[in-house]
């Protein structure tokens, strides 16, 4: 698939989260926005997966870590076809399982993620386990900057690289903020590349709303032969797409009205 189809069905799936936006009531759109392109990306060209047979055996696995971005997994898997455009609707309503933090009970998805620190070390679990019974899934675990303030992701870093699991692809979704402040504020954790390579992974620099920058770099990880894991550090715009929410804090928790909503799709380019 061409960058141009993925750009355009990064655009689609924008216009799909804003419509499901609950006015007044949903939060987290700017986390949500930052993701798209790298969502689209690995469900579009790189993840094996089975919208008819969710629990296929032969799947790959994808974890969202940063489990308030949902909305942008649950647009993606319903443009996949795992469930329908009426049930995407139904996003962070009274009773719908399609909650702000991502539901293990959604068609697609593999756990539920609220707590950060949490995906890395499951997905860690997935990995070794396919390793040791000789099959071929992959697991890919995307999580946020400042998740990696939690000690729990430190030890399934070094128990990835210890037990060298090349089956495994860590995206960072680096936006450069966190719930508080600006990452750099509360934890410098830079540089992080610098860090993950000490660890023992290989790491990779990408622009995360490029998809060639993202083809070339799962070519790369494809072909390595070196038997370590795999950082992808993907520089993002928190809110990408919403002019009024890119590259701002308060994006993290700011909802929209009714109106906003409405003027929003109305002037959504769809034909980008």
């Amino acid at each position: 698939m061409t960058s141009k189809k993925l750009k355009k069905i990064a655009n689609e799936i924008r216009y799909l989260m804003i419509q499901s936006i609950r006015p007044l009531e949903s939060h987290h759109i700017g986390c949500a926005f930052s993701i798209v392109d790298i969502v689209v990306f690995i469900y579009f060209k790189i993840l094996k997966v089975y919208p008819k047979n969710p629990k296929n055996e032969k799947r790959d696995i994808f974890i969202l870590s940063k489990g308030h971005a949902a909305l942008a997994v649950y647009a993606t898997l319903q443009k996949k076809g795992f469930f329908s455009k009426k049930y995407l609707l139904d996003y962070d309503q009274d009773g719908s399982i399609l909650s702000e933090h991502i539901n293990h009970q959604v068609a697609g998805v593999e756990v539920s993620t609220g707590s950060l620190g949490h995906g890395l070390p499951i997905g860690v679990g997935w990995a070794i386990s396919f390793l040791r019974d000789d099959k071929k899934n992959k697991v890919y675990v995307l999580i946020s900057d400042g998740e990696l303030n939690e000690g729990s992701n430190w030890e399934a870093i070094m128990f990835a690289a210890h037990h060298r699991l090349h089956n495994l692809v860590v995206i960072l979704d680096n936006n450069g903020f966190q719930g508080y402040s600006s990452t750099k504020n509360v934890i410098n954790l830079f540089p992080l590349d610098k860090k993950f390579r000490d660890f023992g992974w290989n790491v990779y620099k990408i622009d995360g709303h490029n998809f060639l920058d993202m083809e070339k770099v799962f070519n790369t990880i494809k072909n390595n032969e070196n038997k370590k894991p795999n950082f992808i550090i993907a520089k993002t715009v928190k809110g990408k797409g919403l002019p009024d929410f890119e590259g701002k804090f308060e994006s993290h928790y700011k909802s929209i009205d009714q109106k906003n909503k409405e003027t929003i799709l109305k002037g959504f380019d769809m034909n980008l």
